[in-house]
């Protein structure tokens, strides 16, 4: 009877303080890196998160191709002075679309993660499913005429877009995690 007594007494023994190590802009974040780790494309890996209000993820993509062709037969250089059919432009499906077009639900209002800055087709997507924000880690295409455009739909459509920058800490502590997991020292 006495170490039921001491048990129901010591009963905040379980409760310890808990803490995440990233918050949910880092996470989704990580979710898309993963996701652009699957492309195939040697020159340029994009990832694709997208999530809800209540940050439940909706759909994500990655830049790849058709689902189910035979993706050897595909040309993979990124040489613009040769015939678009020979090119990977012809034949690549970019993440956000790939993310859109598996989507099983609204998109409206959702929060979209992004490695890289949508070009101009899929602002015009992301804003056709009236998305509310757009994140992304790159935007190393700044300078160039179809990133203009996107922003300036983005603009039009009342889509805010902001830059997140992961800090060496969160990706060393990722990466150590992902050992632990595997037991990799």
């Amino acid at each position: 009877m006495k170490n039921k007594e001491k048990a129901n007494s010591d009963w905040r023994v379980n409760y310890v303080p808990v803490d995440s190590k990233i918050n949910w802009d880092e996470y989704f974040m990580l979710q898309a890196m993963l996701a652009s780790y699957k492309s195939k494309d040697p020159n340029t890996k994009v990832g694709c998160v997208i999530v809800d209000d209540h940050n439940h993820q909706i759909t994500m993509g990655y830049n790849g191709t058709i689902a189910g062709i035979d993706e050897t037969l595909i040309p993979w250089g990124n040489n613009r002075e040769v015939p678009l059919e020979h090119q990977k432009y012809g034949y690549v499906i970019h993440s956000e679309a790939n993310a859109i077009s598996h989507a099983k639900g609204n998109l409206a209002s959702a929060r979209v993660y992004v490695t890289l800055f949508p070009c101009n087709e899929c602002a015009k997507l992301l804003a056709s499913h009236r998305v509310r924000e757009v994140i992304y880690l790159s935007d190393k295409y700044s300078e160039s005429p179809e990133n203009r455009i996107a922003k300036k739909i983005f603009q039009m459509s009342k889509i805010s877009y902001r830059q997140l920058s992961l800090s060496e800490s969160t990706l060393e502590g990722f990466s150590s995690y992902l050992k632990s997991l595997i037991k990799i020292k």
